[in-house]
């Protein structure tokens, strides 16, 4: 069996609001437990207990899910920040570089 190849390129990941859409959705899956609690009993004669359970485990595991994309963002700005700084320091060595070339051919003072 012949191994599979891309044919073209992946495109760069999406970034957009991933804080506030994973905090969103952790709200929804806690709402709809907590909308679904009153109505226990009435999931529990039909055997249909798994739908309270899922969405309070959705909830639980969206606020696993907002540590983590919390952590992310900020490596991601810390990332940013020091590209940043680097990108900074090499066009401030370069434009020192530059000043130092051009006085490189004056004579200097005699001693």
């Amino acid at each position: 069996m012949a191994k599979w190849t891309a044919k073209h390129e992946a495109p760069e990941p999406l970034e957009g609001p991933v804080v506030a859409t994973v905090t969103g959705g952790t709200i929804l899956w806690f709402a709809l437990f907590l909308v679904q609690l009153p109505f226990y009993g009435w999931f529990a004669d039909r055997g249909q207990l798994w739908w309270v359970w899922t969405c309070a485990a959705g909830g639980f595991l969206g606020l696993i899910g907002i540590w983590y994309v919390r952590g992310r963002d900020a490596a991601l700005k810390r990332h940013a920040a020091e590209q940043a700084a680097e990108a900074e320091a090499e066009a401030a060595g370069q434009d020192g570089q530059a000043g130092q070339a051009g006085q490189a051919g004056r004579p200097g003072p005699q001693a």
